[in-house]
């Protein structure tokens, strides 16, 4: 209880302001390549939402064009590929689209491990999370779900997930999603592009 009301919050400030300054030039060269890469905003902002169905901006870099439709995940567009960018085709597969979120972690909107933030209109996902008590923690980089399937898992398995992780939350179970998101990112497991569990932008 105490790591989850102040410890869990102190090390995603800590660790997500040593990890804005340890990959500021990475960030920097990222910048460059999507302004070079095409017409456009470098971030991305999106309606999600948060702790306690609040609803916060999510920041990520843009990786699709900037007359993709607002608000539609990936699956559901007609013909994902003619949207995202050369840049952002690598930006997703690496998950590097997903550094500025430090930003969203530092403001304490997001934590660097929770459930993912749905979207605003993703009322399926939303309501049975409610049955999980998953709405109730701050979303996060990353999370249970993410590390055991990702964009492959259907709605309600997502949710169950997001619910374990709700009552497994401690330090150590932390670590373990943390150093596992890691190897999964590595092999780029469960990222989906144009299929039914795709990834959302």
């Amino acid at each position: 209880m105490v790591y989850q009301k102040y410890g869990k919050r102190i090390i995603d400030f800590v660790l997500s302001l040593i990890g804005l300054i340890i990959l500021s030039p990475v960030i920097l060269l990222l910048i460059f390549f999507i302004k070079m890469d095409s017409k456009g905003p470098v971030l991305f902002k999106q309606r999600r939402i948060g702790i306690n169905k609040a609803e916060f901006y999510i920041l990520k870099f843009r990786t699709m064009k900037i007359d993709t439709p607002k608000d539609t995940p990936t699956h559901l567009l007609e013909n994902p590929d003619r949207y995202i960018t050369r840049v952002g085709k690598f930006l997703r597969k690496t998950s590097l689209d997903e550094f500025p979120q430090i930003i969203n972690i530092l403001k304490g909107e997001m934590s660097i491990i929770g459930p993912r933030p749905a979207l605003w209109n993703q009322y399926d996902l939303i309501k049975e999370r409610d049955k999980y008590r998953a709405n109730d923690v701050l979303p996060g980089l990353t999370g249970w779900a993410q590390i055991n399937g990702r964009d492959e898992l259907q709605i309600k398995v997502k949710s169950k997930l997001d619910g374990e992780y709700v009552t497994k939350m401690s330090f150590i179970f932390d670590v373990k999603v943390f150093f596992k998101t890691i190897f999964s990112v590595l092999r780029s497991d469960g990222v989906k592009e144009g299929n039914s569990q795709s990834k959302i932008q």
